[in-house]
């Protein structure tokens, strides 16, 4: 895994257009995917059923999915809108709105790496935790960035008091103001001293996104959920955004699930992608395999909306 995807790729790749080379490969139509190594899954969702609406006569937003991600891994879900990305997104840390929504099925593992040595194995299933174990896990095992940073980040309150107000609840004995000052550093946010003093309405969009990372890396989390990061940004702004992303990815050693219906992103950043349609995971397989040789009929509709390089 490196930054150079697109080399792997063998693709034309830009933000938003794809010119694709057809390569002689294979994808999968069902909602599995078997890694060829021996390592145990981060996440492994199973099953999963989100239902919406009266008991009588539910909307399944999410009908009998599955999906794995790995360590040090990069997965896309895609799909239109009301695919059901953003519910199984929300579901991995319990976060469906109640009493609205329900989980009516499935189990959510969450594998958290242990230190070397410490003996510590098993997995947490998240669906049985109570609200107090929940907390534990949210934030700081798992952190989610949400689109529309404007509307996500609070406009009273200055950007290095919502980057530690994580690491003041959930890293206690750390200092504050400097774990601050290295977030903002670390997520390429200018002047972090100056930065952190600014209010939400005072950064451009992009500043604005980088800062939500920031606040998600506050816990120093192992799976980081990017709801659609790069909406409502120019194309040269999401390009450093996917960049960063991948640049966290390997140097915090982060397994990331990437929602996105831009499947230039995808060719990008992706190892691997799962394809949902009305709630169903309808094909999955090495980013690649997807990609160049869809199978199922959804997937080659996606395929066909994405503008093409040189026509």
């Amino acid at each position: 895994m490196n930054v150079s995807r697109h080399r792997r790729l063998e693709m034309v790749v830009r933000v938003d257009a794809i010119d694709f080379q057809p390569l002689e490969t294979t994808a999968k139509v069902d909602g599995s995917f078997m890694n060829e190594t021996a390592v145990s899954p981060i996440l492994d969702v199973q099953g999963l059923e989100v239902h919406f609406g009266p008991l009588s006569d539910p909307v399944r937003a999410v009908d009998q999915v599955d999906f794995q991600i790995f360590p040090r891994e990069i997965v896309a879900l895609v799909g239109e809108s009301g695919s059901g990305k953003s519910i199984s997104a929300l579901s991995i840390a319990n976060l469906i709105p109640r009493p609205a929504g329900r989980i009516m099925g499935g189990k959510i593992f969450f594998h958290p790496p242990s230190p070397e040595g410490s003996g510590v194995t098993g997995a947490l299933e998240i669906l049985g935790l109570n609200d107090s174990e929940l907390r534990k896990i949210r934030g700081e095992k798992i952190a989610y960035i949400f689109q529309e940073p404007a509307t996500s980040l609070n406009p009273v309150f200055t950007v290095g008091w919502q980057v530690g107000e994580a690491v003041r609840l959930h890293r206690k004995g750390v200092k504050v103001k400097a774990e601050v000052g290295k977030l903002l550093a670390d997520v390429g946010l200018p002047d972090p001293k100056h930065t952190a003093k600014a209010y939400p309405h005072e950064l451009s969009g992009g500043m604005q996104q980088r800062a939500m990372i920031a606040m998600a890396l506050a816990c120093d989390p192992d799976l980081l959920v990017a709801d659609e990061p790069t909406t409502a940004l120019d194309v040269t702004v999401q390009k450093q955004i996917l960049e960063l992303l991948v640049e966290l990815r390997d140097t915090r050693e982060l397994s990331i699930l990437l929602i996105t219906h831009n499947l230039g992103i995808v060719a990008d950043v992706a190892d691997r992608v799962y394809v949902m349609n009305n709630g169903k995971m309808v094909e999955s397989g090495e980013t690649r395999s997807v990609l160049t040789n869809p199978q199922h009929d959804y997937t080659k509709k996606l395929l066909a909306a994405v503008p093409r390089l040189h026509k």
